[in-house]
């Protein structure tokens, strides 16, 4: 069945594509986890939605490519930021002119029907010898999750839930398999971590995040917290180097 990448990215009755815990706090942190690692040159962002993270990355990268699937997003980021480059391809299609210093792909792989092969052309096409890919994913072990398990809310950690598939989830990732399929890819896995200590649902965070219970201490204690437990993070972090073509 043919996918339509603009419905995907629609809110459904009971869950937002996208939450402001994203936006304002999950983002920033991101950022935070990839500057110390960031290479001079250029940036290729896979999956860059309506472009609010790819705003993060301008101070950092003069040269920046977005691909994305949707041209509905797309078009809403070139409205945004119309002086880098964009291309309205799916990334098992693209053909892309060049190589990247800087690859950056957040929340995206979890969405994508063959994620192994994808990440094999990050590595084998795309990555500079002395690049680096930045990967992030929704963490399967996540408290907030296992939470929603002890509820009986979902069957399991790594499962997909009805709205998550609505929105075009293909695979929960922990840990253990995101490695997994970075290496199975070719890629060498150089950093590994969590980002954000997260016991509460993101509807949950939105709620709280407009009173004066959560403080940008709070915040930054959250985040600090995550690189002691990476496996108890809302996101799981891996930071690759280009292995030998396979």
């Amino acid at each position: 069945m043919k996918r339509d990448y603009n419905q995907e990215l629609k809110d459904t009755a009971d869950h937002r594509y996208a939450y402001n815990f994203d936006f304002d706090v999950m983002h920033k942190f991101m950022l935070k986890s990839f500057e110390p690692f960031f290479k001079e040159g250029n940036c290729l962002e896979l999956g860059s939605f309506k472009g609010d993270f790819t705003k993060r990355l301008i101070p950092y990268f003069k040269d920046i490519t977005c691909v994305e699937a949707s041209d509905e997003a797309i078009e809403t980021a070139r409205k945004e930021l119309g002086n880098l480059k964009f291309v309205n391809a799916l990334f098992e299609e693209v053909i892309l002119p060049e190589k990247y210093d800087n690859i950056i792909l957040t929340h995206v792989l979890e969405h994508l029907d063959n994620p192994v092969s994808v990440m094999k052309r990050i590595n084998d096409e795309w990555l500079t010898d002395s690049g680096r890919f930045f990967l992030v994913c929704p963490n399967a072990n996540a408290p907030s999750r296992q939470i929603a398990v002890k509820m009986g809310l979902i069957t399991h950690n790594a499962a997909v839930t009805a709205a998550e598939k609505e929105h075009g989830h293909r695979i929960t990732y922990s840990l253990d398999t995101l490695e997994r399929d970075a290496k199975s890819a070719g890629l060498k896995v150089v950093y590994r971590s969590g980002i954000f200590f997260k016991a509460l649902a993101n509807f949950q965070w939105d709620r709280l995040l407009n009173t004066d219970i959560i403080s940008p201490e709070f915040l930054e204690g959250c985040y600090q917290l995550g690189h002691q437990y990476p496996d108890l993070c809302s996101s799981i972090f891996l930071m690759c180097e280009k292995g030998p073509s396979r």
